[in-house]
């Protein structure tokens, strides 16, 4: 009954937590991805692009560019428009104007392991092929975003071939960044130069958004209250599962999502393998 009030009283007050369920504009913009894609770089990557004469950094990304997974409905309508928001939600019809971020998944679930560690979600010890199961099988307790491939797929299939559809490759990001900030400044109407390029990407580095995470994390809502000794900003870089993610995670992960990463031009590993073929006939009738 207290609960209930409470709750009550935070959905009056807009103090609730944005979620799904808030107010969304015709001239919103979302930067929409699956957790441990690369949002958070590309926040910062448009963010030092938008507002060239800020010092973006964790204690203002909020404001900028704010994330409705963290950020109350009150904070979200206070945010002047035309918005840029990133959302973790799967496919939502009102979201007309997107740049969707994506990552192979095999590299995905190697960094949401170490994430869902510096939450506390699970124990050190646990093991990563349970792991690598909970993430096919939708048992993570963000589920509510869907699996990897659900949540793909809802954008990918439904807006992909779209006007207001913007597709970014994590991995082509980390391969020439500038380039792929152009195309979003192209997207976004923002007429730019090499100049502002080269340094919305010197100021979003990997290496200063790891000093920023060590004078900052213990004031940012999504770090402060978790582990400091494993940090939010890793390794930025595409491939680490070739040699940290055991053969068995990989065929698991190909033959569940294989024909969306195949759409998305990443290659597979097990292709002719019959552990594989038996591991995507078992998925199929579970």
């Amino acid at each position: 009954m207290i609960y209930g009030l409470k709750y009550v009283a935070k959905r009056l007050l807009g103090k609730d937590v944005a979620g799904r369920n808030f107010a969304i504009y015709p001239d919103d913009t979302f930067l929409v991805s699956y957790p441990r894609s690369g949002n958070t770089w590309t926040r910062f990557l448009i963010a030092n692009l938008v507002y060239p004469d800020k010092d973006v950094s964790f204690l203002n990304i909020e404001r900028l560019i704010p994330d409705t997974s963290s950020q109350s409905n009150r904070a979200m309508r206070r945010t002047p428009r035309p918005r840029l928001i990133k959302i973790h939600e799967y496919f939502d019809h009102r979201c007309s104007n997107v740049i969707y971020i994506v990552r192979d998944p095999r590299d995905v679930v190697l960094s949401y392991y170490d994430f869902q560690r510096k939450y506390r979600h699970f124990e050190d010890g646990y093991p990563l092929e349970s792991y690598v199961d909970d993430c096919i099988q939708g048992r993570l307790n963000s589920a509510g975003w869907g699996t990897w491939g659900e949540n793909v797929a809802s954008w990918l299939y439904t807006r992909g071939k779209t006007k207001g559809f913007l597709l970014m490759r994590y991995e082509d990001m980390m391969e020439d960044p500038a380039r792929e900030l152009t195309r979003v400044a192209a997207f976004l109407g923002i007429d730019t130069d090499s100049a502002r390029i080269e340094n919305a990407v010197g100021k979003s580095s990997a290496d200063r958004m790891r000093e920023m995470e060590k004078r900052e994390s213990g004031q940012w809502v999504a770090t402060k209250n978790h582990r400091q000794d494993i940090p939010f900003v890793r390794v930025a870089k595409a491939g680490g599962w070739k040699e940290k993610l055991p053969a068995s995670c990989v065929a698991k992960i190909e033959a569940a999502w294989g024909d969306i990463m195949l759409d998305l031009g990443y290659e597979l590993t097990t292709i002719g393998d019959p552990k594989a073929a038996a591991l995507r006939e078992q998925l199929e009738v579970q």
